[in-house]
């Protein structure tokens, strides 16, 4: 063959492998994109739908947490009926006081009860931090200090190789803050809304700061987490969480947003389950990981959970640690 015959096979050789990856995905998925990017735009840049859901199984037979009677209770009950009142002044989807392994107090609003499936948003933060420490229990994930480029090899090479496990769960990614687009191609609409929105963080989502070195709260950071998961467990992330999390505290089920059918969950938000489920979870950190004499996390993982970080002493990893946190507790 002659040498310009090979020069312009090699160029356009060169030429499709430069195709952008929008042009060479089913293009029903930028069909949908645009139509989440439209619902978006009308919601005011917050989705409030979540389509669709894929199921996440809780425990067979859900054990209800039991209630304290009048003569068990702990607390004054007009300190209780106080705090009730808040609440439903306050719109809140669920009231539950526990104390001493009982619930001194539930209310519910019309219309919902202790079954009533709750949209998380944030929390579901918590919950895969929840499910980072599970895996490392399992033996998946080292610690978390491991590098997420050990579970995203396309980092491997790059600035973003530095960004550990930890860093996906304190907030120090180094990848660019929560912010506002209505820029239909800005990476922040393509991490939220994409449906192959892990791809589109772990190829696109820019770095901004070196990581480790800046808090900055980011849903990208956090959906990161189910990618992980899934790639250190072989395992989809709802059934992870199900078979991993929910059904050894005996907690109902709920559901996930996933990016597209079979796709991937979002684990930085939206996340549904009932108030009980989200009261054993913090239990759950309240007795160091440990349920029913059964280890769940690793020792010392909850108390990383609640320790803050130099850039931010009210953020540990998932969780809010609130004004005038004590670490030492």
């Amino acid at each position: 063959m002659h040498g310009k015959a090979m020069m312009r096979i090699s160029l356009l050789f060169l030429l499709l492998l430069s195709v952008p990856a929008a042009a060479q995905r089913d293009p029903a998925w930028e069909a949908q994109y645009k139509q989440r990017f439209t619902e978006l735009m009308k919601a005011g840049g917050i989705m409030t739908v979540y389509s669709p859901m894929e199921e996440v199984k809780g425990a067979a037979k859900p054990e209800l947490i039991p209630m304290a009677k009048p003569g068990e209770r702990s607390i004054r009950p007009e300190a209780l009926e106080k705090a009730q009142a808040y609440a439903a002044a306050n719109n809140s989807s669920a009231f539950l006081v526990w104390r001493d392994g009982k619930l001194q107090a539930a209310w519910f609003p019309a219309g919902s009860d202790v079954h009533s499936q709750l949209v998380s948003k944030s929390l579901s933060k918590p919950v895969s931090a929840i499910a980072i420490g599970r895996a490392i229990q399992l033996g998946k994930i080292r610690s978390p200090d491991q590098p997420v480029a050990d579970f995203v090899p396309e980092w491997k090479g790059t600035p973003k190789e530095a960004i550990l496990v930890r860093h996906l769960l304190d907030m120090r990614s180094g990848l660019m803050p929560q912010g506002f687009s209505d820029d239909p191609d800005h990476p922040m609409n393509r991490a939220y809304i994409d449906p192959d929105h892990g791809q589109q963080i772990v190829d696109n989502y820019p770095l901004t700061q070196p990581p480790g070195s800046e808090y900055g709260y980011n849903n990208a950071t956090a959906e990161l987490v189910a990618l992980v998961i899934e790639r250190a467990t072989g395992r989809r992330y709802a059934e992870f969480i199900g078979t991993e999390i929910l059904q050894p505290l005996g907690a109902e089920g709920g559901k996930i947003w996933v990016n597209r059918e079979g796709g991937l969950a979002h684990s930085g938000c939206c996340m549904t389950m009932p108030a009980e489920n989200w009261l054993k979870l913090a239990i759950l950190l309240l007795d160091d990981g440990v349920w029913n004499g059964k280890r769940l996390l690793p020792e010392g993982f909850v108390k990383d959970m609640r320790t803050p970080t130099p850039q931010n002493p009210h953020f540990g990893m998932g969780l809010w640690l609130g004004e005038g946190y004590d670490e030492r507790r």
